[in-house]
C-alpha cells in the first residue's frame, strides 16, 4: 500500500468510530425508547456537569444526527490527518474546553449534539493554518472556509436558528482559536526555505575539512 493511501486510511479509522458510536447511541435511543438528553450540558447545575463529557454523543433525532455526521467526519479526518501523533489530544481539549464554556455562558435548558465539536474542529484547523504559514494548512483552511464559512451566524443568538445552541457554537468556536493558538508549535510548521541550502553549505564544508585533513597526512 503506497504510504499516502495508508496515511488517509489511518486518519480515518478514529473518526468512523466516533460516528459509529454517535450512530449507537441514536439507535438505542430510538429502538429502545429510551432517553439520554440528560447527558446534555445543563449550564451551571451539578446534573449538567457531566454533559461537559458526554454532550457530543447525544442528538435529538436522526435528522439533528444526519446533519452533524458529515462534516464532523471530514473535519475530524482533516485533524488526524494533518496532525497525527496530536489529533487525539487536541480533540479531548477542544471536546472539554468547550463543553466547559457552555455550561458557564449557556441559557438553561439541556445542550446536546456534536456542533460545538464541529465548530471547534472547524476553527482550530482555520486558524491554526494560518498561525503555521503551512501551505498545505492554509489551503484547508480556505477549504473549511467555503465549505462552512456560513457556520459563524449560528453563532450569535440574533441568527441562529430556534432550538439551536449557539451557546455551544460560540463555545466551540473559542475552544478550538484558544487550541490553536496553544499547539501552534507543535505538529507540522512552516518549512524553512533556506534549511536544505544551509545543509548542502554545511555539508560542503564539512567535504572540505575532510580533505584538508588528508592532504596534511600525506
Amino acid at each position: 500500500m503506497k504510504p499516502e493511501l495508508r496515511k488517509i486510511i489511518l486518519a480515518l479509522i478514529f473518526p468512523l468510530f466516533l460516528l459509529f458510536i454517535l450512530y449507537v447511541v441514536r439507535f438505542l435511543e430510538s429502538g429502545m425508547g429510551w432517553d439520554f438528553t440528560h447527558w446534555g450540558i445543563y449550564p451551571r447545575t451539578l446534573k449538567g456537569i457531566f454533559g461537559i463529557f458526554s454532550h457530543p454523543l447525544v442528538h435529538a433525532s436522526w435528522k439533528h444526527l444526519f446533519a452533524n455526521s458529515l462534516p464532523l467526519l471530514f473535519l475530524t479526518w482533516c485533524l488526524y490527518y494533518f496532525y497525527r501523533d496530536l489529533g487525539s489530544l487536541i480533540l479531548i481539549f477542544v471536546w472539554v474546553i468547550g463543553g466547559l464554556f457552555t455550561f458557564i455562558i449557556g441559557q438553561p435548558g439541556w445542550h446536546i449534539g456534536a456542533s460545538g465539536l464541529i465548530y471547534s474542529l472547524a476553527f482550530f484547523l482555520f486558524f491554526s493554518g494560518f498561525i503555521r504559514q503551512h501551505i498545505p494548512l492554509i489551503a484547508v483552511s480556505l477549504l473549511i472556509t467555503f465549505l462552512y464559512g456560513g457556520l459563524i451566524w449560528n453563532m450569535f443568538p440574533t441568527f441562529a436558528a430556534e432550538n439551536t445552541s449557539w451557546e455551544g457554537h460560540l463555545s466551540g468556536a473559542l475552544a478550538g482559536i484558544i487550541a490553536a493558538i496553544l499547539f501552534k508549535n507543535k505538529g507540522p510548521q512552516k518549512k524553512d526555505p533556506f534549511k536544505d541550502e544551509n545543509e548542502e553549505e554545511d555539508n560542503n564544508n564539512d567535504i572540505e575539512e575532510i580533505e584538508n585533513n588528508q592532504e596534511d597526512n600525506k
